[in-house]
């Protein structure tokens, strides 16, 4: 047989087909949660994943205030930046992060999980994260799943 009788699809902009999904965080576990989302907004749970090309879904995350942390994670697990100067570090562990902006653990969590690239950086504008249960892509019509159903 001199031809193969396959050929490997590749996606690109212009053949990817992008879908918007809504997530529920309430009851679930931050890692957890921010993996699965991670490969949900990579495209790695399709069938034509490009390793190069934006072909993931935008993802929705609604309830991020009633997400889970478990062990003592909340008073130990510590986010950390530095301003610039000396002596600028300055950090703030997982509760006071969480008064402050309950969608910012989501979101830091999420985009630790992307690649750290350009293609990284335009994946991460794929996340939506809401701390209530409005949010403002009902236009966009997005599909409710369930995580659990996913590996």
């Amino acid at each position: 047989m001199n031809t193969l009788s396959y050929k490997t699809v590749s996606a690109n902009s212009a053949t990817v087909n992008k879908e918007w999904v809504l997530v529920d965080a309430d009851g679930q576990t931050l890692g957890r949660l921010a993996s699965k989302v991670a490969k949900l907004i990579r495209g790695k749970y399709k069938p034509n994943f490009t390793p190069h090309v934006d072909c993931g879904d935008n993802v929705v995350i609604i309830n991020a205030e009633k997400i889970n942390l478990t062990g003592k994670k909340w008073s130990d697990k510590s986010y950390i930046r530095h301003t610039g100067y000396p002596g600028g570090q300055r950090s703030l562990t997982a509760t006071e992060m969480f008064e402050k902006d309950p969608t910012r653990l989501i979101e830091k969590a999420v985009k630790g999980m992307l690649p750290k690239n350009t293609l990284g950086s335009a994946l991460y504008r794929n996340l939506y994260v809401y701390a209530g249960s409005e949010h403002k892509h009902a236009g966009q019509e997005p599909k409710a799943i369930n995580l659990n159903d996913y590996k």
